[in-house]
């Protein structure tokens, strides 16, 4: 260790200008002997090749007593005002001291980029790897500032430059990444770059090294990766085919490529079934497609557009085979396709010339081909990897079935349309008891269509059933439950059962269902509310089965809540349902309506509610207006659910149009009361249905006093048609029955059935109604 102090400066021109006293011990020349000379006249041999530029390795140097000398030489350049180097300052120890050789050869012949740079960042040293990259001689970069460099190599080197200030400022070690485009010195790799400090005896940062290594392989495993989990979240956040392709489009452009489209099979898109195997020539429908290059021409074929695919093509070969096709310049398909799009498309030739690589990715799910994703590459960009095929599988195959599944529920969406459509009532029936206005507005929710229904169902007595329904649950099952329950209401409003008692009947029938075979109705569960409105009475009966109570908006433009009993949802069983009545003023509306009206994201329904009852009294031209000012006001912009209202304005009729007798139970008394339903016919102007109307009065106010219970009422209703009702206090319904040949009797209702529109019985509180209807006569045309 008693050479280490052993140095020298040599000038820029290889005069020794200054010399250490471990100088003069180790070779015996004392200062004023060897400063001054040329330090080629020191050395006993040439140095070997190599030495002078790398700054170091081993010389043998003449002694002064005429001896040679090895010695490990070791320079650093000098550098003057203008950053240049003006001379070396030269270091020597004994060849018996290898250490500090190999070092030096190590940091020379490192796989890594190396460099040493001095607090102003300028070029201390650099090794071979480094030089190799950068393609410059040390003599070029020694003294040069390396941000001078970076500029060079990478148009955007803040980064770096940055945290080397930081080990410069702090003395802290430093790390940092970079991707150099192809379009750099470097060409497209990824850098890893570690940032050192370099401090002399006292601790003081007298340089910094800086070493880097290729990560290139790594840097993209992690982009792989990245891609995919974000394509986990990104692709598929609805279920449409086309925002799906539009997702999958953006996940590709432009981190994995410069040109991405998606193309679909026609039946993809519809509502039918897969067809059979693609044919030669493929017709395939753009839906997505996105571009990242710049100078790029427009797509020729536009989203919603169809191409016909040649079978050598990328798109259609990867069909066929069912596997990715990795297609560029110089493959035999590739070119053909090229030039017969040229020939198609002679603006594009431009773009299709700087094609580096094309892939082609088909969109399987499930066993069935859906279409193909299609991606190029542009020219400075690389072509795709093996790497590259594996991710675009992955990614397409994750997109496939995303498509899949947006294609299945349009589909099953569909059905379940169609099926509620030609369940829900087309046109309301004729009757005068209400005029009513409707709207059902399917779910565009993701869970698929509800069970929503509505009905307006004309009863005897010119009444009239209004019914608002809804099956928890969505899809086809909730579509179908929704028909039967349906049907199941209309069929025992035709019995004219009051409304507790058709609930009663509705909640055994799905309780029946759900026990003999496990019917969804049971697993969905259901709501309804049944009300029947009397227009002769005015009066409003309903009960609720779990459904929310209906709005009334008064004449005078005050509106409230029907204080209706909610009883329990159907399906439930053993638990009663109780009816409410209410008299309401002609003119008011009457709105019924499912909870998907009401209802908002956290399940509240109070605020909809309030608002609902504010919006029923806006100033509206006409029911259809009003409907749709409920809608705009109260109904969520995203609703979750099926939403169904129907509103009703009452009618009432008036005295003139209803005629009413009590009758004595004495079949003496019979004629007398047929007379006076005559008088009031004629009074109707309605002489010409005197006949038919004096046969069915005899002969169910006949029947009332014989075989019912006092008291026993008449009533006469002109309204659409002519109404007549015998009352009584039995709750005996008759029945048509066929008469024999030589019986006296059996053949009254068979007469009234013959000679009337239609007929039938009802019980009431008081007992049962027999009733007939007849049409009126036509008014002569004026």
């Amino acid at each position: 260790m008693e050479h280490a102090s052993a140095a020298a400066i040599v000038d820029a021109h290889g005069t020794v200008t200054g010399w250490s006293e471990g100088a003069r011990r180790l070779t015996g020349y004392p200062a004023e002997e060897a400063v001054g000379r040329a330090a080629r006249e020191l050395l006993a041999q040439e140095a070997p090749p190599g030495t002078v530029s790398a700054l170091s390795g081993v010389a043998l140097v003449r002694h002064r007593d005429g001896s040679a000398v090895e010695l490990t030489l070791r320079g650093c350049p000098l550098l003057g005002a203008d950053g240049r180097p003006c001379g070396y300052a030269v270091t020597a120890r004994p060849r018996d001291e290898p250490a500090l050789t190999l070092t030096g050869e190590s940091f020379q012949q490192a796989s890594l980029s190396m460099s040493v740079h001095d607090t102003r960042h300028r070029y201390l040293r650099i090794n071979d790897t480094a030089r190799r990259m950068l393609g410059m001689s040390e003599e070029e970069l020694i003294g040069r500032p390396l941000p001078e460099v970076m500029a060079e190599i990478d148009a955007d080197a803040s980064g770096f430059l940055r945290l080397l200030r930081q080990v410069t400022d702090t003395g802290r070690p430093q790390r940092y990444e970079t991707f150099t485009p192809a379009s750099s010195r470097l060409g497209e790799y990824a850098w890893t770059i570690e940032m050192w400090p370099v401090r002399d005896p006292s601790g003081d940062v007298v340089a910094v090294s800086v070493a880097g290594f290729e990560s290139t392989d790594q840097h993209r495993a992690r982009e792989r990766l990245a891609l995919l989990n974000e394509a986990a979240t990104a692709i598929g956040t609805s279920l449409d085919v086309v925002r799906t392709a539009e997702e999958l489009v953006g996940i590709l452009v432009p981190r994995f490529t410069d040109f991405a489209g998606v193309d679909l099979l026609d039946w993809v898109l519809g509502a039918n079934e897969p067809l059979a195997g693609p044919a030669e020539n493929i017709m395939l429908r753009r839906v997505a497609h996105e571009s990242a290059a710049e100078g790029l021409p427009k797509v020729s074929v536009r989203p919603g557009d169809t191409d016909v695919y040649p079978p050598f093509s990328a798109p259609a070969r990867a069909l066929r085979e069912g596997r990715p096709v990795l297609v560029g310049p110089g493959d035999p398909d590739f070119d053909r396709w090229m030039r017969l799009s040229d020939e198609k498309v002679p603006a594009d030739r431009p773009f299709r010339d700087r094609v580096s690589s094309t892939l082609a990715v088909p969109l399987r799910a499930r066993g069935t081909t859906l279409g193909v994703a299609t991606a190029m590459r542009i020219t400075p960009r690389g072509p795709f990897a093996p790497d590259d095929i594996a991710l675009a599988e992955e990614l397409a195959s994750r997109a496939a079935v995303c498509v899949d599944n947006a294609r299945r529920f349009a589909r099953e969406r569909s059905t379940a349309l169609a099926l509620q459509h030609s369940l829900l009532p087309r046109g309301m029936p004729g009757q005068s008891a209400v005029e009513v206005a409707h709207r059902y507005l399917p779910s565009g929710s993701a869970a698929g269509l509800g069970g929503d229904w509505f009905d307006v169902i004309p009863l005897s007595g010119s009444r009239v059933a209004l019914v608002v329904g809804d099956v928890v649950g969505h899809g086809i099952p909730s579509s179908a439950t929704m028909g039967r329950l349906c049907t199941a209401v209309r069929t025992l409003a035709d019995v004219d059962l009051p409304p507790d008692e058709l609930l009663t009947h509705l909640d055994d029938l799905v309780v029946h269902l759900t026990a003999d075979g496990g019917d969804e109705v049971g697993e969905l569960g259901a709501t309804c509310l049944y009300a029947v409105y009397d227009p002769v009475t005015s009066r409003l009966t309903l009960a609720s089965a779990g459904h929310p109570a209906p709005a009334v908006v008064l004449p005078d433009g005050t509106t409230r809540l029907v204080p209706v009993s909610a009883g329990p949802p159907l399906g439930v069983g053993g638990l009663p349902f109780e009816a409410t009545e209410t008299v309401l003023p002609e003119g008011s509306v009457v709105a019924l309506y499912t909870d998907g009206l009401v209802r908002d994201s956290d399940g509240d329904t109070g605020p909809a509610t309030a608002e609902l009852r504010r919006a029923l009294t806006t100033p509206a031209h006409s029911l259809d207006a009003l409907c749709d000012c409920v809608l705009k006001a109260v109904m969520p912009e995203q609703p979750g659910d099926d939403v169904a209202l129907l509103l009703a304005r009452t009618r009432a009729l008036g005295g003139d149009q209803v005629a009413t007798w009590d009758v004595l139970p004495d079949p003496a008394h019979v004629a007398a009361t047929r007379q006076s339903a005559t008088e009031q016919l004629t009074e109707w102007g309605l002489d010409e249905m005197a006949f038919v109307t004096e046969l069915v009065v005899s002969e169910l106010v006949t029947n009332a006093i014989r075989y019912g219970a006092p008291p026993v009422q008449l009533r006469l209703i002109r309204d659409r048609t002519l109404i007549c009702e015998v009352s009584d206090g039995s709750s005996t319904s008759p029945h048509l029955r066929r008469a024999h040949a030589y019986d006296e009797g059996g053949r009254g209702l068979l007469l009234v059935a013959q000679l009337t529109q239609r007929w039938g019985s009802r019980q009431t509180g008081d007992g049962k109604t027999i009733w007939a209807e007849q049409p009126l006569p036509e008014e002569p045309e004026g």
